[in-house]
């Protein structure tokens, strides 16, 4: 091999570059399909539905890493060792559309807001890349420490149940169910003198859920986290670096033995399934929804410039203003292209960020084959259903391990800044 390719650039033996992919994948992977499972169940959809969700998420993960690391034209594409998957930033607007309009109107608003978004962060990519001078190593930092830090509050949904949904905090008295029901009945009868019960009358959650920080649920979270903290200390070169996949399956299986898990969905669902563009809703332009996500967008554009100097410390890759431009348009595209597929935003995945510098592996073909998998993943629709059927406790201590990777990576900036700026006294 040529002495004057850059480690960025490397070709590696295909063996080796599979195993590589496929450990970018397994790190990536409950955090790329946590999104669909809480915007497909926040929108009501049916199992099926969110199966499809998922499915379509993977194949769009895949798509977009590959034109971010591979290039595509002089356009798009960063080439740098990047893995993309669904930004968290855009779950809380989603989870709120979803609220005020659920099934096919909400998730027509949502795509409809992720389409516009697309195209408009498209067309800004150039103005946003112009703030690279802004970003010295202690914002980028600070950056990544603090979206580290914010999405724990994920995980610990997770763990204890999601704010919305039917592991929420509270939920409606039984009691109040009952009387509104009866009532609902007596208005409807025959020669009654009840007038109709008013369109969309709804009784709020006024009583605690049981299930909300079940001692069950929190125990199995317990056992995932120490599970990868175990494996990530004392075992060594690939186990280690694929202990969170490890300790979902081991959560997975005690919930399968508690009878947490159902397979059901499983053994229905195809081997193999074409994805489909605009498959679950078509898009519904709303101007307001579309403003409020490409707010969204700007917010990941701007985290993505962190990612994007990050990596390019970590494989000794200056990154230009047009890299950065290149970078941030392929967001808006993939993000265009989430949209009609039927999913969500699309950003450099930061955990996949760190394991670059854990392992030392700088070679962006290794994306390449990760996103390879994911596409292959994607057209795979048992395993779209086998994911959709883990109970959110078992994500939830992967959860916490895999975020407080990303606050890792952003200590290690800042500490590698504090060093550099730190004048030694004569």
């Amino acid at each position: 091999m040529p002495t004057n390719v850059h480690p960025v650039d490397e070709h590696l033996p295909m063996g080796r570059l599979t195993a590589l992919g496929l450990q970018h994948v397994l790190v990536m992977y409950a955090g790329a399909v946590a999104v669909p499972l809480i915007v497909g169940r926040a929108l009501n959809l049916t199992p099926d539905q969110v199966a499809k969700l998922i499915s379509a998420d993977l194949f769009c993960c895949g798509l977009v890493t590959l034109i971010q690391a591979l290039g595509a034209t002089q356009w798009f594409g960063i080439k740098l060792p990047v893995m993309m998957g669904v930004t968290f930033a855009a779950v809380a607007p989603m989870v709120s559309m979803a609220q005020s309009n659920g099934g096919q109107v909400g998730a027509g608003l949502i795509f409809g807001a992720v389409i516009g978004s697309g195209v408009i962060s498209i067309l800004i990519a150039p103005a946003v890349s112009r703030m690279l001078r802004f970003f010295p190593p202690v914002v980028t930092g600070t950056i990544i420490t603090v979206i580290g830090i914010s999405l724990m509050r994920v995980g610990i949904n997770w763990i204890f149940g999601n704010p919305v949904g039917p592991t929420a905090p509270s939920v409606v008295n039984p009691e109040h169910l009952k009387w509104l029901a009866e009532a609902q009945a007596m208005a409807g009868a025959p020669g009654s003198s009840l007038p109709p019960l008013p369109k969309g009358l709804a009784i709020m959650p006024t009583v605690p859920n049981p299930r909300y920080a079940d001692l069950t649920g929190m125990g199995i979270s317990a056992l995932v986290l120490l599970s990868i903290l175990l494996i990530a200390k004392f075992a060594k070169g690939f186990v280690a670096n694929i202990s969170v996949l490890l300790g979902i399956v081991i959560g997975a299986v005690v919930a399968t033995l508690m009878g947490l898990m159902n397979f059901d969905k499983v053994s229905k669902a195809e081997w193999f399934d074409l994805v489909l563009p605009l498959e679950i809703a078509m898009p519904i332009f709303d101007p307001i929804l579309i403003l409020t996500m490409t707010l969204v967008m700007i917010v990941v554009m701007i985290e993505s410039t962190g990612m994007f100097l990050a990596l390019g410390e970590m494989t000794e890759r200056k990154i230009s203003q047009d890299d950065l431009t290149r970078g941030l348009r392929t967001d808006g595209l993939g993000t265009l292209i989430g949209g009609l597929f039927n999913t969500f935003p699309y950003t450099s995945f930061s955990q996949n960020v760190g394991l670059v510098a854990v392992t030392g592996v700088k070679s962006r073909f290794v994306c390449v084959a990760g996103g390879v998998i994911l596409i292959v993943l994607g057209v795979l629709p048992k395993m779209a259903a086998l994911v959709e059927s883990l109970p959110t406790v078992v994500l939830g201590g992967a959860g916490l391990v895999m975020f407080g990777m990303v606050a890792a990576t952003g200590i290690r900036i800042l500490g590698g800044w504090t060093s550099r700026s730190t004048v030694p006294t004569p």
